[in-house]
């Protein structure tokens, strides 16, 4: 895969590889080369043309949807919004990003869970104690009932991104709960919620997660350290599958 010249925005943060990407889709909506309406290449269409991997244009392409400027139809691509040159060219808008904090990348984020998350999942094991919390959010995640509603989804995906901090919390280690906090924030960015919700979109889907939770929990109360590791690992994997597809 070609790597990706590194850009830098103003207060000289560099710039993440999806920021890159989403940039590059605007300078050709700009350009006319991509015209209002229009389908959008596909998302490994776009990855060769950029030499970027498809997490990276998917975040690209949630990006985008959050300002407007792409629409996505389930089961047929990605279309240019009717409006998108009138926001790029609108002095209001400000949908450069230039100066603008931007989301943390959903994909790098899942990378460091796989690296953090099974070892919290050990250490909490150690304790094998039930926690009223972590039961609680498991509640929550289980009454969701229709993924078309806005706020039952909403309360969803707070109760997922709180229940994997409380683990944290189990752990009774300060360090890693305030480690499993920034995490936690970073899930409660704009494009993780856009990917999750596009990714994870059906019922089934969101009961398998659920029991994913319980056996994480229950391994970890009943003190079963190499189950409650590798349910979090397995779990992380599917995340990756549905949100940022190789």
């Amino acid at each position: 895969m070609a790597a990706a010249r590194i850009e830098f925005e103003s207060d000289f943060r560099p710039l993440q590889i999806y920021e890159q990407v989403s940039e590059k889709i605007r300078a050709e909506i700009r350009s006319g080369r991509f015209l209002p309406d229009a389908r959008l290449p596909s998302e490994r269409e776009l990855a060769a043309l950029f030499g970027v991997g498809r997490p990276a244009v998917r975040e690209a392409i949630g990006a985008l949807q959050n300002e407007g400027l792409v629409t996505t139809k389930r089961n047929s691509g990605t279309y240019v919004a009717s409006t998108a040159a009138q926001l790029l060219t609108s002095a209001s808008a400000e949908m450069t990003g230039a100066g603008l904090a931007s989301d943390f990348s959903p994909s790098a984020t899942l990378d460091v869970r796989l690296i953090l998350e099974p070892a919290i999942a050990r250490r909490a094991a150690v304790h094998k104690k039930r926690d009223l919390q972590a039961e609680h959010y498991l509640s929550q995640m289980e009454t969701l009932t229709d993924v078309a509603d806005a706020e039952e989804v909403a309360l969803w995906n707070n109760s997922d991104r709180l229940f994997h901090r409380q683990l944290a919390v189990m752990t009774g280690d300060a360090l890693l709960i305030k480690i499993a906090g920034e995490i936690a924030a970073t899930m409660d960015q704009s494009l993780w919620k856009r990917l999750k919700d596009d990714g994870i979109h059906d019922p089934t889907r969101i009961r398998l997660y659920v029991a994913e939770h319980r056996l994480i929990y229950e391994a970890i109360v009943t003190g079963n350290a190499d189950a409650a590791a590798f349910y979090v690992e397995q779990h992380i994997h599917r995340v990756q599958r549905d949100i940022a597809p190789q």
